[in-house]
């Protein structure tokens, strides 16, 4: 009888922890159905035999149901978002409490090349700066904050952008996000130093001349009377030679400004390469700054046409000779020559074996008002724009031009042009 009684006892026993192990798989299921959005079914397995699962389950599964209800329509919300903001040509940005970026429109992706896809990234690991970082945290937490400008520096790229935000509630309601509108202000800022740049180059070469002219003149003014005769021409012809030289300044950069308008007023035209360099080595070698130079040309009797601004184009090779001319010593040999590369390009070029320039000027020749000799530059009458000049009519002409030299062993500039007028 004691025996039954403990087999019946061991059997309730296994029944009970039976039974504990199915409500336990049961609610496991439940959490594992939650996580995963997907309904539960009634009559599952585990659940079965409990009395309350089926209300149990269906509480669940409404739960799941409103949850991917809820999820839907923020990504709804998002898609329009997107969809609203995303051909703006101002940048859009929306973080949310922790940072992470639920959208970023086309415009905010060209900001920022680097990340294909910022959706769903850290802002940290996008915008390294931390006064931009402390604005988002400051507007998402309320404060009334102007627009701003930020500098953005990685590694060797610089960025400016300049930003307004609003804080957002998140689609739940439970957080709060924040959206920004940003400018890309990088080519305003890099416009701006290149302007200041170019005045105050633009200036200090204008104050040279004048200031010798302003003291010649009022030494002039002063002693005229008991002045030597010879000192008074020397004065004079100092005075010419640096009104020269203003004049010189102020041509080249009303040309320079001509080039970079929007109208240069290019002539394009059949050109004879090969006849238009002849006749520069012929007018050239005639000067007297020629003297004791040799000027020759080597171009092919094939090269035939390229469309061009021949007057340009004569400007372009008229500046490199001048510059040959001035920095080579005397019996130096300046080349001219031109050749075909394929069918629709030539390449030209002017080259001395003078003493060349070093490497770490080299990137710099082309820049306006940049002299590898300074003070030599400005006794041999050069106004620093030479070079500037034939890059931009170069350019103009859909051609790229580059330098090439040794220190002590001549230069070579070298440009390309399109045989048909570009565009």
């Amino acid at each position: 009888m004691i025996v039954f009684a403990v087999v019946v006892l061991a059997l309730a026993l296994l029944l009970l922890l039976w039974l504990l192990w199915r409500q336990n798989r049961a609610l496991v299921d439940l959490r594992d159905a939650v996580r995963r959005g997907q309904a539960m079914l009634r009559d599952q397995e585990n659940g079965a035999a409990l009395p309350a699962w089926p209300a149990l389950a269906g509480a669940v599964n409404q739960l799941i149901a409103d949850r991917a209800a809820l999820q839907q329509q923020r990504t709804d919300q998002l898609a329009q978002l997107e969809a609203t903001l995303g051909n703006l040509r101002e940048a859009v940005l929306i973080v949310d409490e922790a940072n992470y970026i639920h959208l970023a429109n086309r415009a905010l992706r060209e900001i920022f090349p680097g990340a294909r896809d910022l959706v769903n990234l850290r802002l940290e690991l996008i915008v390294r700066s931390a006064p931009f970082l402390e604005f988002v945290r400051a507007t998402r937490a309320g404060s009334p904050l102007p627009r701003q400008e930020f500098e953005i520096v990685d590694g060797r790229s610089q960025l400016w952008i300049e930003a307004s935000g609003a804080p957002i509630p998140s689609p739940d309601g439970k957080s709060q996000w924040a959206l920004f509108v940003i400018h890309d202000m990088t080519s305003q800022r890099k416009l701006e130093r290149v302007r200041r740049d170019f005045v105050a180059n633009a200036s200090h070469e204008l104050r040279t001349p004048l200031s010798i002219i302003q003291g010649y003149i009022e030494t002039l003014v002063e002693g005229h009377v008991s002045m030597p005769l010879e000192d008074r021409d020397k004065f004079l012809k100092t005075i010419q030679r640096h009104g020269d030289r203003l004049k010189s300044i102020i041509d080249d950069l009303l040309m320079l400004s001509r080039l970079e308008s929007g109208t240069p007023g290019l002539r394009f035209a059949p050109v004879d390469l090969a006849a238009q360099l002849r006749g520069l080595a012929e007018d050239y070698g005639r000067r007297p700054a020629a003297a004791e130079h040799t000027i020759i040309v080597d171009v092919p009797a094939d090269l035939g046409l390229v469309e061009a601004d021949g007057e340009k184009l004569a400007q372009v090779f008229g500046n490199l000779i001048e510059n040959a001319l001035k920095y080579t010593p005397r019996g130096s040999r300046v080349e001219l020559g031109a050749r075909a590369v394929g069918t629709d390009e030539i390449e030209a070029f002017v080259r001395d074996n003078g003493p060349g320039i070093p490497a770490e000027d080299l990137p710099h020749v082309f820049e306006r008002f940049y002299r590898v000799e300074k003070g030599r530059s400005r006794e041999t009458g050069g106004t620093g724009l030479g070079l500037s000049i034939v890059k931009h009519i170069v350019q103009l002409h859909g051609g790229q031009v580059r330098a090439e030299s040794k220190e002590g062993a001549g230069l070579t500039v070298t440009f390309r042009l399109p045989r048909r007028r570009p565009g």
